[in-house]
């Protein structure tokens, strides 16, 4: 009995643009998201399924991403940066997150630093004095970035409430002379290892500190007393490499600090979409699941069988349920990240948290129907699928807003205004 010839026509299906259309995009926002995809098509997607297999790094993934200019995505231009507005960040970690979901999850860990020190910095209240100093600092910073290509990491996980923004870090910065000492430990700590600096957030030692002491400082890979350590062996997101900081008496000079002291606070009260930077890998992670779904019941992957099943009434109806699913997310997607700013009104913070957690659940979601449609080859490594499911499954319980923390605070925010409560009932 003869045996199928495998599939050498070039696929017919044209995956959408991630943003749905690029109506509306500018040249410089589309210019941008065609550098991306065409890093992720030749460059990541080729290392993805090494990466997973391996829980290693993507180190040549981040050395393109420095040729290409990318690690300044968002620094300010004055600084040599490309100052891509919040949006523009977005789109393009979801498309780098439709090739190597682990590459873009930490990329956007490294973009978040820079706009927590300039776009976002750039928006906050500071007296003339604290305007000065937080120039003089970046300057180094933004300098390491654009002309030397250094990569900041974004360590946040502690394992208790303060990752919430329900208690102060437990990690502590003691005021020495000339900088700080820094004592503490980070879990989940993603580019472990990687990270040129490490923006750690700690609370300034002092008596009563609360949430308002705390201080965002980067903390140099190769300073003496911080350590990496810990195994790696997750269930998914394995080449992001997140293993455990311990920081023992750690010093970094005043220049460290990335936001002067008692303004990330500001920064988490005021610019609540900054707790949203992990979704965008996501929202790529579901387009790319229903990607490989249409290409491969249209037998159009690579080296596939030739053997068509989109003809079949339940694969139309649960690709049909994939597209309503993929296309519900997307719109909340980009209604929330074209809309972050200063100080968003309630309507807008309430759509941020429906958005996030959107996102995160139907990644998952669509990933799962993605699996169970395209049946048992779909389970092997050698096909993508298999890795967008268990990478997808991450992004409801990561921190600070985990799927859990969303619905917690939309449900109080939209039944309670401001400081209101309810009297005690006996």
């Amino acid at each position: 009995m003869s045996q199928p010839t495998l599939s050498t026509a070039a696929s017919r299906y044209q995956p959408p643009h991630i943003a749905g259309s690029s109506e509306g995009l500018s040249h410089a926002q589309s210019e941008l998201l065609e550098r991306a995809a065409e890093l992720g098509r030749t460059c990541f997607a080729p290392r993805a399924a090494r990466h997973d297999r391996e829980a290693s790094f993507p180190v040549e993934n981040f050395d393109d991403l420095r040729q290409a200019g990318l690690l300044a995505l968002c620094v300010p231009a004055s600084h040599g940066g490309l100052e891509a507005a919040f949006a523009t960040y977005a789109l393009v970690v979801a498309e780098l997150g439709r090739h190597c979901a682990a590459t873009a999850l930490c990329f956007s860990m490294h973009a978040c630093a820079c706009m927590g020190a300039g776009l976002i910095a750039d928006q906050l209240d500071m007296s003339s004095a604290e305007r000065a100093e937080h120039e003089r600092h970046r300057t180094l910073h933004f300098e390491r970035i654009v002309r030397h290509g250094k990569v900041y990491a974004q360590p946040f996980s502690e394992g208790g409430a303060a990752a919430a923004g329900k208690a102060p870090w437990t990690t502590t910065a003691r005021k020495v002379e000339g900088g700080y000492r820094i004592d503490g430990r980070k879990i989940f700590a993603s580019l472990s290892g990687a990270a040129d600096c490490y923006g750690v957030l700690c609370t300034l030692q002092r008596p009563g500190a609360t949430l308002r002491d705390t201080l965002y400082l980067a903390v140099p890979a190769e300073a003496p007393g911080l350590e990496v350590c810990g195994d790696w062996d997750p269930l998914g997101m394995r080449g992001t490499v997140s293993r455990n900081l311990l920081l023992k008496d750690v010093f970094v000079p005043d220049s460290a600090r990335l936001l002067p002291e008692g303004l990330y606070h500001q920064a988490a009260q005021r610019f609540p979409h900054i707790f949203t930077t992990l979704s965008p890998t996501y929202m790529g992670i579901a387009q790319a699941a229903y990607d490989f779904s249409v290409m491969y019941l249209r037998a159009e992957l690579p080296g596939m069988s030739p053997v068509k099943r989109r003809m079949y009434p339940t694969k139309q109806a649960a690709v049909a349920e994939m597209r309503i699913k993929l296309e519900q997310t997307r719109a909340l997607f980009l209604q929330c990240v074209r809309e972050a700013g200063i100080d968003p009104d309630d309507g807008a913070r309430q759509r941020l948290y429906a958005a996030h957690y959107t996102v995160m659940e139907n990644a998952h979601a669509v990933c799962a129907l993605a699996l169970r449609t395209c049946g048992g080859q779909a389970l092997l490594k050698s096909l993508p699928l298999e890795r967008l499911f268990r990478d997808s499954r991450c992004g409801s319980l990561m921190l600070p807003w985990t799927a859990e923390l969303c619905l917690d605070r939309l449900g109080r925010e939209c039944l309670y205004a401001g400081a209101e409560g309810d009297e005690r009932i006996e």
